[in-house]
């Protein structure tokens, strides 16, 4: 049992020495009483003298400048795309680490797998923010998962630059986060209904009825609205056929394609429900080996569309970026070291999209002199990139706006030169970087197959 001590304790001279004991002790009761604790665990004791900084200037070199990456990697979403962007960007990463990476710390890329569906875009795109700690992103196969994600990006103030997201409504908002490198929906548009008028005016092929299957996105519905219009402005009959992102069976679609009896078909479906497509086209006669096709731009996938579409011999291919032949020597490098990695004989157009998309962020990051995302969206604004793409600029931006330059809203933060040409297979099995360029007529490599004509 424990007691409490009084002067009752100590009777007589006992209290008297109690009272002396008190007297002794009390100060150096109150001295411990007003000492600083220890620290206790995770805290830090108070500093009794400055402390180098040398072990967090060290730290901090350590750490990874994050880049963000949206890929799809998951149907319906198109893999073989995602593993393009992932394997052209990888290399890209790679280059810079090996030139000392970003600031003097190391860059590493966080890649995410949106599925190809715009909910679960930005999901991740909130993760890669708020939980990864990404300075910038990049990447997008998808225009649905573009458009939702730009949103997440404004609301978070974080620079994307998109590398194959076409729907024009992406740039148009003018945020000063979004950049993009693919090209807009209705400039290739233009150029498709460029190409069937040259199809039918110069290479003489009657086509006065075209049918487009599309996917119901954000790609597919703009794309095939904006392809009707241009195509009526030249007389030609426009009909289209939606789809749902994902669709595998076309059976019934195509009975309803074959009724139409078209001149042509033009396939603005991505993923590999574009493959299911046009082989289930070509089983039913209606294949590219029967009528003049343009296949969705996927199918400069060569392993993938071959294994999946072995009757796609002739089809017309939509190709955005140089052809092999005016590769420069960033490209050439790059496709060198794609080869080796990959396997693939050909670079996909969007391979040197996304490869040049990670250089573009490193070079503003490293122009910035900082992380600091506003001041990577200043640097982007007046950045000049020698990619594999060419010479990459954004031209409209907050120093001239496209009312300024009496341009569209859509030019924003848009970089402005992608080349459009036209492909044909005109061998099975064919590599897509030995497709014959049939159009346009300054980058022709030689005449079109016209089949069923």
């Amino acid at each position: 049992m424990i007691r409490s001590l009084s002067p009752k304790t100590f009777p007589g001279r006992g209290a008297q020495m109690f009272r002396t004991v008190i007297a002794l002790i009390l100060p150096t009761l109150v001295f411990v009483a007003c000492a600083p604790l220890p620290a206790t665990v995770g805290e830090s004791a108070p500093a009794t003298e400055p402390q180098s900084t040398a072990a967090p200037a060290a730290e901090e070199a350590m750490t990874p400048i994050k880049i963000g990456v949206l890929a799809p990697f998951s149907a319906p979403g198109a893999v073989v795309g995602g593993e393009t962007l992932r394997a052209a960007m990888l290399i890209a990463a790679d280059e810079i680490n090996a030139q000392g990476g970003l600031l003097g710390r190391p860059l590493e890329l966080i890649i995410v797998d949106t599925e190809g569906l715009p909910e679960r875009g930005t999901a991740v795109t909130e993760r890669l923010i708020n939980q990864d700690g990404v300075v910038a992103i990049t990447g997008g196969f998808h225009s649905s998962v573009g458009v939702a994600t730009k949103e997440v990006a404004h609301d978070n103030g974080i620079p994307i630059v998109f590398v194959e997201t076409w729907n024009d409504t992406i740039t148009s908002v003018q945020y000063p986060e979004v950049f993009r490198l693919a090209p807009l929906n209705s400039e290739v548009g233009a150029a498709d209904v460029k190409f069937i008028q040259w199809l039918r005016d110069k290479a003489g092929v009657s086509i006065e009825k075209v049918v487009i299957l599309t996917e119901n996105t954000d790609y597919g519905i703009p794309a095939a609205e904006e392809t009707t219009r241009l195509l009526e402005e030249v007389s030609v009959r426009a009909v289209t056929f939606g789809v749902d992102i994902g669709t595998q069976e076309f059976a019934a679609i195509i009975e309803r394609v074959k009724a139409e009896n078209p001149d042509m078909i033009m396939t603005l479906a991505t993923g590999e429900g574009g493959y299911n497509f046009i082989q289930q086209a070509a089983d039913a006669s209606i294949g590219p080996q029967d009528v003049p096709m343009l296949c969705n731009h996927i199918s400069l996938e060569s392993d993938a569309f071959w294994r999946n579409v072995p009757d796609g011999n002739f089809c017309f291919v939509r190709r955005i970026g140089p052809p092999p032949q005016l590769y420069n020597d960033v490209a050439i490098n790059f496709l060198t070291e794609y080869q080796a990695r990959t396997g693939k004989e050909a670079a996909e157009s969007f391979a040197l999209t996304a490869y040049d998309s990670v250089r573009l962020i490193a070079q503003a990051i490293s122009e910035a002199g900082s992380t600091d995302p506003t001041e990577i969206i200043n640097a982007l604004e007046n950045i000049t990139h020698e990619g594999s793409l060419g010479t990459i600029t954004f031209p409209i931006n907050q120093n001239n706006t496209p009312e300024q330059a009496g341009l569209d809203p859509k030019w924003w933060h848009q970089f402005p030169d992608p080349v459009i040409t036209v492909v044909q297979y005109q061998e099975a099995g064919q590599d897509s970087i030995n497709a014959i360029s049939v159009y346009p007529a300054s980058y022709q490599t030689g005449d079109p197959v016209i089949v069923g004509q």
